[in-house]
């Protein structure tokens, strides 16, 4: 869901300063990549944000719009829905934690969700089977209460 402009203001700010704290450079670039995925209507992919881009700083080649995510994931800004390739915002970036998604095939809408059941979960398993996960997401496709609520009232 595309934040409105006093949200992404913030949102923006507070990205500002963690990359402060963590002494990383957030530069212009990076900056509008994070601002272009957060104003979005929904997931965004990486073509669709360097059309974006391309309407603002010229010709940039795709590899500058897959560097500046690959960075604002690095920084827990962003996150990557998998099964979407596709980009969103991440809503709490000020502590790091394990990518959760309930993403509705309906609607599109995504929500983010931290659940510690889940990660201990998750961190057993590896645990247990000697794996080492580089990024643990888990996303779970279905229907949102809306569109359940919708299709029920068409039947």
């Amino acid at each position: 869901m595309a934040l409105n402009k006093r949200n992404l203001t913030k949102v923006l700010k507070l990205a500002d300063t963690l990359c402060n704290e963590r002494k990383v450079k957030l530069t212009a670039q990076r900056r509008k990549v994070l601002e272009l995925v957060c104003a979005a209507d929904g997931p965004i992919g990486a073509y669709e944000i360097l059309d974006k881009l391309r309407q603002s700083i010229g010709n940039p080649a795709p590899p500058t719009v897959y560097r500046a995510l690959d960075f604002l994931l690095d920084q827990g800004l962003v996150h990557k829905l998998e099964s979407l390739h596709a980009y969103i915002g991440c809503s709490h970036p000020d502590h790091p934690h394990a990518s959760q998604f309930l993403i509705c095939s309906e609607c599109g809408d995504v929500s983010e969700i931290e659940n510690s059941e889940i990660v201990n979960s998750l961190r057993q398993a590896q645990e247990n089977s000697g794996f080492k996960a580089k990024r643990p997401v888990v996303e779970l496709l279905g229907s949102c209460a809306q569109c359940q609520s919708e299709n029920a009232q068409e039947e």
